[in-house]
């Protein structure tokens, strides 16, 4: 292979400069210069370069006791660029402002219910992406991030037709486009998760996983070898269609009743609740389903020895708390059936790693995911960690922030390999 020009390696050391002040936070010339291996005059004429484009800039000196003056740390211009990231739901959307670090500068939401027209719903989501970024005094967005429900094309990257989810979410991409001079990715808001939990979460040290987004639906995020898997269709991870024992039918080409969705989905972990005489108030902007869980949780933990709930207290309660017996038992089923969706995806990926995410998985925390882990151990000859969702709901919207992030700062600095 022929040597890299002098242009090419002065572009892969300003990547690697650029990266490392992401990753470290402002640095000096000579900190760069042991970081990078590189020479000192390379590193100055690379300050240089990033220094006249724009991209670092001077943002204090360091405090170290030395003899002339202190060194200058070098930093990202934030304000370089700013992004937007949003969570599309059925049910609203919520959007983030923020600068090119990822330090968010404005968020707010808006519901946007069932009744409400194709037209008026993309207007609705369009302001609030408008309003936000004026709220955080941003006069141009460089790149917006959505997460939405639904298939991604593999081709042509835009959200593919759906007729379980409304209209307006497909039209929405199009309409910032035309409204906003920014550029605009989106991505299934369960890859979106994965991204956010292996970046900020709890799966920070895994290279593969699987990602179980435990929400009003259910689905599947996949990561092979630091890659996210999206398959021929898009469709890897759609676990919601997948075929199990206990729903009394079978999931159709057009909807998943019937299939995994039907037994793990929040409407079924209600009514799994209701059957064990468990009750909890509703928590305004989260399924049901999660403050179900997380009452079940603390009952469990309240009336077990020191205050903690384990895999092993199953099916115990106390005498002056009988109903954690019910609380326990729930989990315990509860677990059962997130286990039997869980295991087919390990025979078939062998991923070593499962994250419960989403607002039930973050709900059930530890007492959940060591039930699961138990369960699969007794199902699965394949050694399988399960950890619960560290980010919970809010992983979509982190994540989309991260994709937006990236994809500004791979036009503006230059694309590398993550």
């Amino acid at each position: 292979m022929p040597p890299a020009s002098s242009s090419t390696a002065r572009a892969i050391n300003d990547r690697l400069a650029l990266r490392l002040l992401q990753q470290e936070g402002p640095l000096t010339a000579g900190q760069l210069k042991q970081l990078t291996g590189l020479s000192r005059p390379s590193v100055a004429d690379l300050v240089e370069r990033l220094a006249e484009a724009g991209l670092i800039g001077v943002v204090g000196e360091t405090g170290a006791q030395r003899r002339g003056p202190n060194a200058r740390l070098y930093g990202i211009v934030a304000d370089r660029a700013h992004l937007a990231a949003l969570d599309v739901r059925t049910e609203g959307v919520a959007v983030v402002v923020a600068d090119l670090l990822g330090s968010v500068l404005a968020a707010a939401s808006v519901p946007i219910g069932d009744e409400t027209d194709t037209g008026p719903a993309v207007e609705q989501a369009v302001a609030l992406v408008e309003r936000t970024a004026k709220e955080a005094g941003v006069e141009r967005l460089h790149t917006i991030g959505i997460g939405a429900p639904g298939l991604i094309d593999p081709t042509t990257g835009e959200l593919r037709n759906s007729s379980g989810l409304p209209e307006w979410h497909r039209r929405l991409t199009t309409a910032l486009q035309e409204r906003l001079p920014a550029r605009v990715l989106v991505e299934n808001e369960t890859n979106l998760a994965a991204l956010a939990e292996q970046r900020d979460g709890s799966a920070r040290d895994r290279e593969t996983f699987v990602l179980l987004w435990l929400g009003h639906g259910i689905g599947a995020a996949v990561v092979l070898d630091g890659a996210l898997r999206r398959g021929a269709s898009g469709g890897t991870g759609e676990i919601g269609f997948l075929p199990v024992p206990g729903t009394g039918a079978l999931p159709s080409a057009t909807g998943c009743e019937g299939g995994y969705h039907s037994l793990a989905g929040a409407a079924a972990i209600a009514r799994l609740a209701a059957e064990h005489g468990l009750a909890a108030p509703p928590v305004p902007h989260e399924p049901h389903a999660a403050a179900l869980v997380r009452a079940a949780v603390a009952r469990v933990a309240e009336a077990a020895p020191g205050g903690s709930a384990s895999a092993s207290d199953s099916g115990s309660g106390s005498a002056s708390d009988p109903d954690s017996g019910l609380a326990s038992r729930f989990l315990d089923v509860l677990a059962d059936r997130v286990a039997l969706g869980a295991a087919s995806v390990i025979a078939v990926l062998d991923p070593g790693c499962v994250v419960l995410a989403g607002e039930v998985g973050r709900a059930g925390g530890e007492v959940l995911a060591a039930r699961v882990q138990e369960r699969l151990a007794r199902m699965s000859p394949l050694p399988t960690e399960v950890r619960a969702g560290a980010l919970g709901g809010g992983a979509v919207l982190r994540g989309a922030l991260l994709m937006a992030r990236d994809g500004a700062q791979d036009e503006l600095f230059g694309p590398s390999e993550r």
